[in-house]
């Protein structure tokens, strides 16, 4: 089998990755990340899915991005804010981390080099998503060729790093979907901002993922306080 990186934060979008990954022949190997995020449960969320899907090696890797801040994920200053869904493309809201995907891809890079993988999947979204830069598709066009120049196995041996966003163009309903058809466990998954036992129902992640379950005539299966 050929193996696949998935970047797996324990979120609604990252499993179904995960799901589509595995449904496609890979075999998947989950990379998530403590970065000292305000929402730290989602790893615990993360450890359950890949216990529910049997993968056998998962990676988490410790790092402490609070300490640049500027992120109400990262930084207890900051409150996370109620959620906006009309927003324009080019507001980019306070829950944004500074270079978090740059960051975790390079992470997933350099397994995808160790364990002789040639795709790395990440659940980023161009469609119905908070207008974070490091989710559009010029960004992953970009560190797509730069991966491919950046390692061992790209620049001298010439062997290719395909990065797979198979949910860039899906709306939140659709995905929903596809990660019912998948057999998800979506009622493992968390998606909330806030950080507390049960959802907030009201920062922007929490709002998006309510609105696709009404979309798709399904009933989100978590706790919302």
């Amino acid at each position: 089998m050929e193996k696949a990186v998935v970047l797996l934060s324990g979120g609604l979008d990252s499993a179904t990755c995960l799901a589509i990954a595995k449904s496609e022949g890979f075999e998947v190997y989950p990379i998530s990340f403590d970065y000292n995020q305000r929402h730290n449960i989602e790893l615990e969320s993360a450890k359950k899915i890949v216990e529910f899907f049997g993968v056998k090696k998962h990676t988490i890797i410790k790092t402490n991005m609070d300490a640049i801040g500027g992120s109400a994920l990262t930084d207890n200053n900051i409150d996370v804010p109620e959620g906006v869904l009309n927003h324009n493309e080019n507001d980019v809201p306070i829950t944004y981390v500074p270079a978090r995907n740059l960051i975790f891809l390079s992470h997933a890079l350099a397994l995808a080099e160790v364990i002789g993988a040639g795709h790395i999947y990440i659940g980023v979204n161009a469609v119905d998503y908070s207008g974070y830069p490091d989710c559009r598709p010029e960004f992953i066009e970009k560190f797509e060729a730069l991966a491919n120049v950046a390692t061992k196995v790209t620049a001298t041996e010439h062997k290719k790093i395909v990065i797979e966003t198979p949910l860039q163009h899906l709306s939140k309903k659709e995905i929903i979907l596809l990660a019912k058809k998948l057999n998800v466990p979506l009622e493992l998954t968390r998606s909330c901002y806030a950080g507390k036992e049960k959802a907030c129902g009201v920062c922007e992640s929490c709002k998006l993922r309510l609105k696709g379950f009404k979309e798709a005539g399904l009933v989100d299966p978590i706790e919302y306080a």
